[in-house]
């Protein structure tokens, strides 16, 4: 048997011969950005890669996932390494499409690439002999939680029932074989790599105040201004802000997607996205009944209709210990910078897979200064984020499955999932809550 070192020496050498094809994919997926659930060119493209490997491909899971496997020579654990196929609406960013404004500002294309160069060290009968248990590479739609309106529209027609894709993958069946997940995040204003650290989990809100119609000029005193309604719904969430204890992290970030119609009309529909972040499920809960009674209240002042939908968003993220022990050791041993990260206010779907299995969601740098989401983040390192990053997946792959996939089934034997995937559904579910309040005069 070769060691675990010279394997590591060779799945990174192969993956250095071929860097040209995982680099090349993240740049030409940087450059054909598509939205969550609408990802069909990305998805052609990562399908034809693992085509041109021999690979069979299972395709169409939530519409635009896809994924392959590769066997280790024995039975063992399943690992997940993961991409993500979706970029999200940034005007005004460099790769920007012109007619839909999707562009990948939070770095989803080096995630392919990473995840493509960690299969292509790991792809080799030379290695594959040595391991007991196989690897799954998986591509899924939906991460960015956008177009909040649009994909509750696409879920009443029964395309699908959650909004964000591995949410929709564990829904499928797709992770029922799994063991152990993991990806690799592009991180702005950051060297080398991140590891650790945990992130908010989230519910999203689509509300709709209804007024009543009428002269702006006129008779203004005929209508029901939906739009105040909405300013005093707004100002009653930040009155709360004072409220929110600092270690939840609370996090409400509302945007008024339609204000009216025409400015000499009052407005009589008026909608709004918002999400109610934080760090555990019970300050989220708490949190939206702290928001729902600020809606209820701008439309009671007013007496207008307040109309809202409560969808489940995204659960916290944490890592599992034993498997970041293995990454960080493989960090150590890279000579890359590397550091503990601390807990961020943002949200992934990787948090909903955190409470069913062992994962680890470490960042790499590789960016510009400029934050996430933003017409500034650009990746210039893509030696970095790409090959580097899939060489680091790859040996913790091999410490995974070596030596009977020793390591791999210590981590699963010790680790104590927080649901099983019926139960997971279930409290999906049941965020899911449709309110309609009726203030009329």
């Amino acid at each position: 048997m070769i060691s675990k070192e010279d394997l590591k020496i060779k799945v990174s050498k192969l993956i250095d011969e071929k860097k040209d094809i995982p680099i090349d994919l993240s740049k030409n997926v940087l450059s054909n950005p598509e939205t969550g659930y609408k990802e069909f060119k990305t998805s052609k493209r990562v399908k034809d890669v693992f085509n041109s490997f021999d690979l069979r491909v299972k395709e169409g899971i939530a519409i635009t996932g896809l994924m392959t496997k590769i066997q280790g020579a024995n039975p063992g654990p399943n690992i997940a390494i993961i991409g993500e196929l979706d970029g999200l609406p940034v005007p005004g960013h460099p790769f920007a499409d012109k007619e839909t404004h999707a562009a990948h500002a939070c770095g989803h294309h080096i995630q392919l690439g990473n995840m493509l160069a960690s299969l292509i060290g790991l792809n080799s009968n030379e290695i594959l002999n040595n391991l007991s248990g196989s690897i799954t590479f998986i591509a899924v739609p939906a991460e960015e939680y956008v177009e909040i309106e649009w994909r509750s529209s696409q879920r009443d027609q029964g395309k699908f029932e959650f909004l964000g894709g591995k949410q929709e993958f564990v829904k499928l069946g797709a992770f029922d074989d799994i063991d152990i997940s993991m990806m690799t995040h592009a991180k702005g204003n950051f060297e080398g790599f991140g590891y650790g650290g945990t992130g908010n989990g989230l519910i999203a809100k689509f509300i709709e105040f209804h007024g009543k119609s009428s002269h702006a000029g006129g008779d203004p005193h005929l209508g029901i201004n939906a739009l105040n309604a909405a300013n005093l719904a707004l100002m009653g969430i930040h009155a709360n802000r004072e409220t929110f204890i600092d270690d939840d992290h609370i996090r409400v970030h509302p945007i008024i997607t339609k204000g009216g119609f025409v400015v000499n009309q009052v407005p009589e529909i008026v909608t709004m996205e918002t999400f109610v972040r934080g760090a555990s499920i019970e300050a989220i809960q708490k949190s939206n009944l702290k928001v729902d009674n600020a809606l209820r209240a701008g439309a009671m002042a007013v007496g207008a209709e307040v109309k809202i939908t409560t969808l489940p968003g995204y659960f916290p993220l944490f890592h599992d210990k034993n498997l970041t022990d293995l990454y960080v050791n493989n960090l150590n041993n890279s000579n890359h910078k590397n550091e503990e990260i601390p807990h961020g206010g943002g949200s992934t779907d990787m948090g909903d897979l955190a409470h069913i299995m062992p994962v680890i969601h470490p960042y790499v740098g590789g960016a510009t200064e400029a934050s996430a989401h933003t017409a500034g983040f650009l990746v210039k390192d893509y030696e970095l984020s790409v090959i580097e990053a899939g060489k680091m997946m790859a040996h913790t792959v091999i410490d995974l499955l070596i030596d009977d996939a020793k390591e791999a089934k210590k981590i699963t034997n010790e680790h104590k999932p927080i649901y099983s995937i019926e139960e997971y559904l279930k409290q999906m579910r049941s965020f899911s809550n449709l309110e309609v309040s009726n203030y009329n005069i």
